[in-house]
């Protein structure tokens, strides 16, 4: 008896009985249908990071060609491939002593095809992320039929079409692909989980209750279907909304500073060791270091994480009264950096500051803003200092108004860890727990959409008095901003409400 021919793993059952090798169609065989169902086109994802001997990923969608001319997805319940080889086949059931019984029915299958489920097979390639390798498999992927790169954020975009995720959620997870210190992450991840999402959901669902109530009571209120009662708890639900939102809107930018940066400024008089704190902070020779005075006239800065807190720190200019055209336009700019500043190093000659709290909290007026941001005072040069600065250090500690000090050595160190611990305890305040309490805002978008909200709300209670069709009219623009951030803006949602609520036409 000749020896049936095993099937390879690209061969069907039926081919490999025959002994003929697969057949692979062309690139171009496949129908339109196919191409049409998953855009048309192979899409193929960089990875958002490539750095130099890194590690490369491409998934690939699309057509069937790089599969062999089979179809991108398993039919489950189809033939399977031969026994793996470090398998035993199964052995057949031996029938157990006694007498003998007819066998019990089996079910059988009902007449027609069989149903077969589809299951979505993406290959995903991993090569080196050489950038000239990458390149040129960018150049060979291009003569691929239907093979084109994915746009930025194709696949997220994908995924928000179908539902998977809102806009907030799509939202943190490019915050978490761009985080860059722990607290950052922690906040990217529980908004890309979707908790920021169902807080405006929540709200946009008591909204919409409340704007189907009200055009209930609009509608059908002569029919007697509508109590008198509901006018007043819509004010009321309303009222609570308005209260809700506007004390998520006054929430210090914590998510916002948490999340692009806490902008601190070191501000203070020329040649007080502006420019050496930002060298020894982060620890690389990022500013010119001179005795000159005036030798910083542009604004240098430096990302730092600090205590897993993002701080984008800046070096200006010394303040004074400059006569130089080009130091002028520097302390400009730095005068300019303190009023936009979220926290400010104010820097000072600790051998050359009074040791009285009075004088010392004069000094440090002359340098902030009228509306001056949190600060922190550095004495800097403390080894100039003669019998270890006990008079300055208790000056500092006796002067109520005086900011959080540290006394600094930027030429030997001392003092620097007592700095980092003010630095991290002021960036936490500033950032708060990620963790903690409701989601944060993070996004200028949220807030404007929640202001404009906010202003819709407060305009229902007056036009409540005069007409409630225009009343009626700012729960819905309301409505419209809350769905505006999260992406799901629909009407059909009221009308469900209505009907399910009052049994308006049965």
């Amino acid at each position: 008896m000749k020896p049936a021919p095993r099937r390879s793993a690209g061969q069907s059952t039926r081919e490999a009985g025959r002994g003929e090798a697969p057949k692979l169609r062309p690139p171009g065989a496949h129908g339109a249908a196919e191409g049409a169902e998953r855009g048309g086109a192979q899409v193929g994802a960089a990875p958002v990071h490539r750095g130099v001997g890194g590690h490369h990923l491409r998934r690939l969608l699309g057509t069937r060609a790089l599969w062999g001319g089979r179809y991108p997805y398993q039919r489950t319940g189809q033939p399977r491939g031969p026994a793996e080889p470090h398998r035993a086949p199964r052995a057949a059931p031996t029938p157990r002593p006694g007498p003998a019984t007819h066998p019990r029915p089996r079910h059988r299958r009902a007449p027609g095809p069989r149903p077969r489920r589809l299951v979505r097979r993406s290959p995903e390639f991993h090569r080196g992320g050489l950038r000239r390798a990458a390149r040129a498999r960018r150049a060979g992927g291009g003569r691929l039929p239907g093979l084109r790169p994915a746009e930025p954020g194709e696949f997220t975009r994908r995924a928000f079409r179908r539902g998977k995720l809102d806009l907030t959620a799509a939202e943190g997870l490019g915050d978490l692909i761009r985080a860059e210190t722990e607290a950052q992450r922690r906040q990217a991840l529980r908004q890309m989980e979707g908790e920021l999402g169902r807080l405006y959901q929540r709200w946009s669902e008591t909204l919409t209750q409340a704007l189907a109530h009200l055009e209930a009571y609009i509608d059908f209120s002569e029919d007697d279907n509508v109590e008198e009662e509901v006018l007043s708890q819509v004010d009321a639900t309303v009222r609570e909304l308005e209260q809700e939102i506007g004390a998520h809107l006054r929430d210090g930018r914590r998510g916002e500073l948490l999340r692009g940066g806490v902008h601190a400024v070191i501000a203070g008089p020329p040649n007080v060791g502006k420019s050496s704190l930002l060298n020894l902070l982060c620890q690389r020779p990022a500013a010119i270091v001179s005795p000159v005075a005036g030798t910083t006239r542009d604004v240098v800065e430096v990302a730092l994480n600090v205590g897993g807190y993002p701080l984008v720190l800046s070096d200006t200019a010394g303040l004074r009264d400059a006569t130089d055209p080009v130091e002028q336009e520097g302390v400009s700019r730095a005068r300019d950096r303190l009023r936009q500043a979220d926290l400010v190093l104010a820097v000072l000659d600790a051998a050359a500051v009074p040791t009285e709290p009075a004088g010392l909290g004069a000094a440090v007026g002359s340098l902030l803003p009228p509306t001056a941001p949190p600060c922190i005072l550095v004495l800097n040069k403390a080894d100039l200092l003669q019998g270890g600065g006990g008079t300055l250090r208790d000056a500092c500690t006796r002067g109520d108004p005086l900011p959080p000090a540290a006394l600094l050595s930027c030429k030997t160190g001392e003092g620097l860890d007592h700095l980092l611990e003010l630095l991290a305890r002021q960036l936490a305040r500033l950032c708060g727990d990620p963790l903690a309490g409701s989601p944060s805002l993070t996004q200028s978008r949220h807030s404007l959409h929640l202001g404009d909200c906010v202003t819709a709300l407060a305009r229902y209670s007056r036009e409540r008095r005069q007409d409630l069709g225009l009343a009626a009219e700012q729960l819905r623009l309301a409505r419209r901003h809350l769905g505006r951030i999260t992406g799901h803006v629909g009407a059909e949602d009221v009308l469900d409400i209505i009907f399910r609520d009052f049994c308006v036409g049965k």
